[in-house]
């Protein structure tokens, strides 16, 4: 089997699921009770909250977990939106941003609130002088992603927020999970007030996440309950799933440290080898892009035809985001940047782990060619 298929899940690190058996076999009491059962297993949570907090560079009050990187988005957007919906109404985002960020944008819109939608360039990049061009006087919130899921291009995170610096009153969230491991986040310097990531992105346990939310700053809930979370994300705290996603961030952090150089590599090989192979286009761009994330498309053929053909040998690669991959649509990330319906039906994208070879890929780009071949070879007959 070769999984290049990572921005959509990963394999989970053996030691994390171990870790998650382990700690809803042992620490299963609830974390609010008042008995000393229930104290050591928040004293867990807490423990695993500084871990996270260590390994960003951030405070421990300055993480909250969720769900994961839907609902993180979703409780950084709508929850500045309530919070503050009393300074204004408008808010911006771009047209490449994940489901759960345009979504939720289109819901507020449906709710009184204005947003503005900014367009990419030719290389899926955000121009910060059109962030700085939209924002208006009753602006409370910028939103951009970090990494692009289905190009892997980086957006200019740094030179965004030293814009909104001039707006103190405007917020600025990040979505950063698919940068988390491979692209450096700048939590630490002060720029981002608010930042999701999830665990299954970097070899974690599904369901589960975190909101990084700077101190200082107040959102509202999104969730009624109970007070969990600083009365933030109410609900019974998933233990086994938070202890184990500080595992997995931990590992994710090492491995990238000493991997992150070979990910790079094989990226850059399979780049130079589709280069070569006639019809094909790279989406990519060549710079600023993050080392997991290629995507191409082959002319006069559907991406879905070329995915259910590698299917059947083991391969398994996909077309848009997993969230919008059954939807049978162009990719919105590609018609954004200018690339050609007929192109962007076409497309394709490998996503790696650190865990893939060199002689993966290798083996991935002879089974693509046999089967670009074939195709073709059973168009012309048609004819």
């Amino acid at each position: 089997m070769i999984y290049f298929d990572n921005s959509a899940t990963t394999k989970p690190y053996k030691e994390v699921l171990d870790t998650f058996l382990k700690v809803n076999e042992s620490y299963y009491a609830n974390p609010s009770s008042i008995h000393s059962f229930g104290g050591r297993v928040e004293k867990l949570i807490q423990q695993s909250r500084e871990q996270v907090a260590s390994l960003l560079g951030i405070k421990g009050k300055e993480v909250f977990f969720t769900s994961g990187g839907t609902e993180s988005n979703n409780l950084a957007i709508k929850g500045t939106a309530l919070q503050y919906g009393h300074r204004g109404k408008h808010i911006i985002t771009t047209n490449i941003e994940h489901p759960s960020v345009i979504n939720a944008f289109k819901q507020l819109e449906a709710f009184g609130y204005s947003a503005t939608y900014l367009d990419v360039d030719d290389q899926g990049k955000v121009r910060p002088s059109d962030v700085e061009k939209a924002i208006q006087e009753d602006t409370i919130l910028v939103s951009v992603m970090q990494v692009n899921n289905e190009i892997g291009s980086v957006q200019p995170i740094r030179e965004i927020a030293n814009i909104l610096k001039q707006h103190p009153r405007v917020l600025f969230h990040v979505d950063a999970v698919q940068a988390c491991g491979k692209v450096p986040l700048i939590l630490d310097e002060k720029l981002i007030d608010l930042c999701s990531i999830s665990a299954h992105k970097i070899h974690g346990i599904k369901g589960t996440g975190m909101l990084f939310v700077r101190e200082g700053l107040e959102l509202s809930p999104i969730l009624s309950g109970g007070e969990q979370e600083g009365n933030l994300r109410s609900g019974t705290e998933n233990t086994g799933g938070i202890v184990s996603f500080a595992k997995a961030l931990r590992m994710h952090t090492e491995e990238s440290k000493q991997k992150l150089v070979i990910m790079e590599e094989n990226q850059q090989f399979l780049r130079r080898e589709l280069e070569k192979i006639e019809g094909v286009t790279i989406h990519t761009p060549i710079n600023d892009h993050a080392p997991h994330i290629l995507n191409f498309s082959v002319r006069d053929f559907k991406g879905e035809v070329l995915i259910h053909a590698l299917d059947r040998h083991g391969v398994y690669v996909s077309t848009t985001s997993a969230c919008s991959s059954k939807q049978s649509k162009p990719s919105q990330t590609l018609l954004s940047m200018g690339v050609p319906d007929s192109l962007a039906s076409n497309s394709i994208r490998i996503s790696l782990s650190f865990h893939n070879t060199i002689e993966e890929c290798r083996e991935f780009i002879i089974l693509l060619k046999n089967e670009i071949d074939l195709l073709q070879h059973t168009m012309r007959r048609s004819r």
